[in-house]
């Protein structure tokens, strides 16, 4: 390490230096974004075209952070910066962490070389962070609703069983197994998760509406809001949002 606990590029290998170095070219003609993913948890999404899967392509292709807030958090009580030690204060009293912490914490994350074109920022839809960009003379470019209707929703849930021991999940339309409620490699029975029933999920949905509609009709009056079919194949999902982008 050299002095100030910065990398000594003289021990860096040299094809690592160059695959950066060319990284680095390769963003420089990249425009600025910052940008906002809502969307249902991965527990409910289609495979492949939800947050999680999206997310690193539009990393990749636009040389943004991607910063996940739940994971900023944790990362902040566990090195115990400022903002960390009082966010773990409000935790421990088993409050909510304040809008303005959360804030603050991604307004040191964004100040990273790593977000210098600009960033994703996941699990975090509140309008109090357009307070903060506009004092940094910022503000959200485009805000994309990984949107996805509650009737197809149910029908992929409620029709999902697995095999526990294994991991192996079928389900009675999309993938059933070859005799219903057994599985294909065991012949053991089949099982539905507890919390996959049209009451748990109705609970839910109603719950990540709450938190979300207010904010997609805030940026709707912006006109930033990009609404993604996220039922569709993930090529096409990723195809929708190079357009919205673009």
């Amino acid at each position: 390490m050299a002095s100030g606990g910065s990398v000594d590029l003289e021990d860096v290998p040299s094809l690592d230096l160059m695959t950066e170095l060319l990284r680095r070219m390769k963003c420089a003609s990249k425009p600025d974004k910052r940008l906002i993913l809502i969307g249902i948890g991965s527990f409910l999404r289609p495979p492949g075209s939800g947050k999680g899967t999206q997310s690193p392509i539009i990393k990749d292709e636009y040389c943004l952070c991607h910063l996940a807030t739940g994971d900023m958090l944790r990362a902040a009580v566990a090195a115990k910066t400022p903002l960390g030690v009082k966010a773990k204060e409000a935790m421990d009293k088993g409050e909510l962490v304040s809008d303005d912490l959360v804030v603050g914490i991604i307004d040191e994350a964004i100040k990273k070389p790593s977000c210098q074109k600009g960033f994703i920022l996941d699990g975090f839809p509140r309008t109090v962070l357009d307070e903060m960009l506009t004092k940094q003379g910022t503000k959200i470019d485009k805000v994309l609703n990984f949107a996805i209707d509650d009737a197809i929703l149910e029908e992929r849930i409620t029709g999902r069983w697995i095999h526990p021991p294994s991991g192996r999940t079928y389900h009675t339309k999309y993938a059933p197994p070859k005799v219903p409620g057994i599985d294909d490699v065991s012949g053991e029975p089949l099982i539905q998760r507890k919390d996959d029933t049209a009451e748990v999920l109705k609970s839910r949905l109603e719950a990540f509406h709450r938190q979300t509609e207010p904010v997609i009709d805030y940026y709707n009056k912006k006109g930033v809001v990009s609404q993604l079919h996220a039922e569709k194949p993930p090529k096409e999902v990723t195809s929708e949002i190079q357009k919205s982008l673009s």
